[in-house]
């Protein structure tokens, strides 16, 4: 969601969305220190290939959604929302 329909968006609809968020990082968290760890077990096993690039791309994806959310942070920083 860009910034303009934020700006848009009523109060309610942004705390439902921060609370969202909230829950969603939290998530996130245990997933990237799960891929982690299948990564430092591959290299432990000296098994490097497939199984070491797909959770690097998790990761990847998760770090990229992640900096997405700012917008919804700055919104809700103007509007005193929290």
């Amino acid at each position: 969601m860009n910034k303009k329909e934020l700006l848009e968006s009523s109060d309610d609809e942004l705390l439902k969305k921060a609370k969202k968020l909230k829950s969603d990082s939290i998530i996130n968290a245990l997933l990237i220190g799960f891929c982690i760890g299948i990564i430092i077990w591959s290299v432990a096993k000296n098994t490097w290939g497939f199984l070491t690039l797909i959770p690097l791309f998790f990761i990847y994806l998760m770090v990229n959604n992640s900096k997405n959310d700012k917008d919804l942070k700055e919104v809700l920083k103007e509007r005193n929302l929290k």
